[in-house]
């Protein structure tokens, strides 16, 4: 026997969860979690926050703003639209502030609230807990009928079970990794593909059902061990986590000493066991396992219910919420967490709002030295690319400010589309009189309705 910390007496075994995940033994090999079907008001708030995260999910590629996708994420094209923005791949400053905002939010959110975000917004929880477990509950039923039947004789019913079940598995699998490609395509471009031959777009064709495979593995077979074994976000709670972060927690002070004629409200039922889907005994304090998932909590609710005790035993609360009586989420972390949040997201909305409202890029063609010229003039080929983030289609004039000099763009008029890209060749000459070295440099101005929006300095090179 061994001392727990909070001074309980307990054998090893009790202890183990601090040596290894729970849904493994010692030898290391699969424990398979049967968890018990929750109900209760957490719940079915859960359960109305999943529907319209994913409506969110299927619904964002077919949103327009302004004949614009909502969200793209065009890896292909180096192209991201995000809320009705677009962002080029020349935009990489911008997207990478963007990106540490984020990361700084789901740690001043982890500081603050634990690991809420597993239990209620990640898609890996949402769709194993919302989609493929309610399959599973429809189908199989409960956790002892799905034990029973895992463990029992192979029957009739239990192939036809098994087998509708991983068909609706495949199936749900199959339209996630479509939507989930609606995402980086959008709805035209999917529909597109679809439509043609699939030895058209074999390859493409092969990754869809790799990923598939995938999806299908994951929520048929590898399950809770992506939360326990796989994902970082469990173990960075670890050095996140203090005495105020509200987390599911188990109050000790009203539970303790446990059993079902002891002076503590906790009757040592293991109902918070049986429910929780990655298996984990919450009362032994916050573990990297536990998602934040609430199951416990109106498990645990329901049997205060019916030994007439008040519910709240397992609850949001925090460390010192339990320990003192009061809960304050506000501490010198959380401060500073949120300081640098801001100045990150300042300087985000700062580098969007004044970004240029076209981007150039202007070079001198690779491989090509000057020309000299019947006329005593000295040329360059240059080849430019412009970039409209704008909504707007713009008429775009080319001109030289540095020196007096002639441009002969390739093509006809300059116009570019409303989010589009712009590409062409242009040569450049100068009198020979106006060239002071082998290597100038020379400034460019591009106009747009006899207004300037850009200017672009590149080299000339001479005699």
């Amino acid at each position: 026997m061994q001392r727990d910390p909070r001074g309980r007496l307990v054998n090893k075994e009790e202890l183990s969860f601090r040596d290894r995940p729970i849904n493994l033994d010692d030898s290391g090999s699969r424990k398979w979690v049967y968890a018990k079907k929750p109900k209760g008001k957490w719940y079915r708030r859960r359960t109305i926050f999943s529907w319209f995260v994913l409506l969110f999910f299927i619904a964002v590629p077919f949103i327009k703003i302004n004949g614009n996708p909502f969200i793209l994420l065009d890896i292909a094209g180096r192209k991201f639209i995000l809320f009705g923005a677009i962002f080029w791949a020349q935009d990489t400053l911008i997207l990478a502030l963007l990106m540490l905002s984020f990361i700084m939010f789901i740690i001043l959110f982890t500081v603050t609230f634990g690991r809420l975000w597993c239990g209620w917004a990640c898609p890996q929880t949402i769709f194993l807990e919302m989609v493929f477990r309610k399959v599973e509950y429809l189908i199989e039923g409960d956790y002892r009928k799905r034990q029973a039947l895992d463990k029992g004789p192979i029957t009739g019913e239990k192939v036809l079970k098994k087998s509708l079940k991983h068909l609706l598995f495949m199936l749900i699998s199959l339209a996630m990794t479509n939507t989930f490609l609606l995402w980086f395509t959008g709805p035209e471009k999917w529909l597109e593909l679809i439509s043609q031959p699939i030895s058209a777009n074999l390859s493409g064709f092969l990754i869809m059902l790799l990923v598939s495979a995938f999806f299908y593995w994951v929520y048929s077979w590898f399950r809770e061990q992506i939360c326990t074994m796989v994902c970082p976000y469990g173990r960075m709670q670890g050095v996140l986590l203090d005495s105020k972060s509200v987390v599911v927690s188990y109050d000790y002070k009203r539970g303790e000493p446990r059993g079902p004629k002891s002076e503590g409200d906790c009757i040592d039922c293991r109902q918070c066991i049986a429910v929780c889907p990655t298996a984990i005994d919450i009362r032994n304090g916050t573990q990297l396992e536990c998602i934040n998932c609430t199951a416990c909590i109106d498990q645990c609710n329901q049997v205060m219910l019916s030994t007439k005790k008040d519910p709240g035993l397992i609850r949001f609360d925090s460390e010192m919420g339990i320990r003192e009586g009061h809960t304050s989420i506000w501490n010198a972390r959380n401060r500073a967490y949120s300081v640098v949040l801001l100045i990150l997201f300042s300087f985000f909305i700062y580098t969007l709002l004044s970004r240029p409202v076209i981007e150039t890029t202007i070079l001198r063609t690779p491989g090509l030295l000057y020309q000299e010229n019947p006329d005593q003039s000295i040329s360059n080929v240059y080849n430019i690319k412009i970039v409209n983030k704008t909504h707007e289609t713009l008429p775009l004039e080319f001109r030289l400010l540095s020196h007096d000099g002639e441009i002969r763009m390739a093509g006809g008029k300059m116009e570019i589309n409303d989010q589009s890209m712009f590409e062409s060749t242009f040569i450049l000459y100068l009198h020979r009189d106006q060239i002071t070295s082998d290597r100038m440099e020379v400034e460019f101005g591009i106009y747009s309705n006899n207004e300037i929006i850009e200017t672009y300095k590149a080299s000339f090179v001479g005699p």
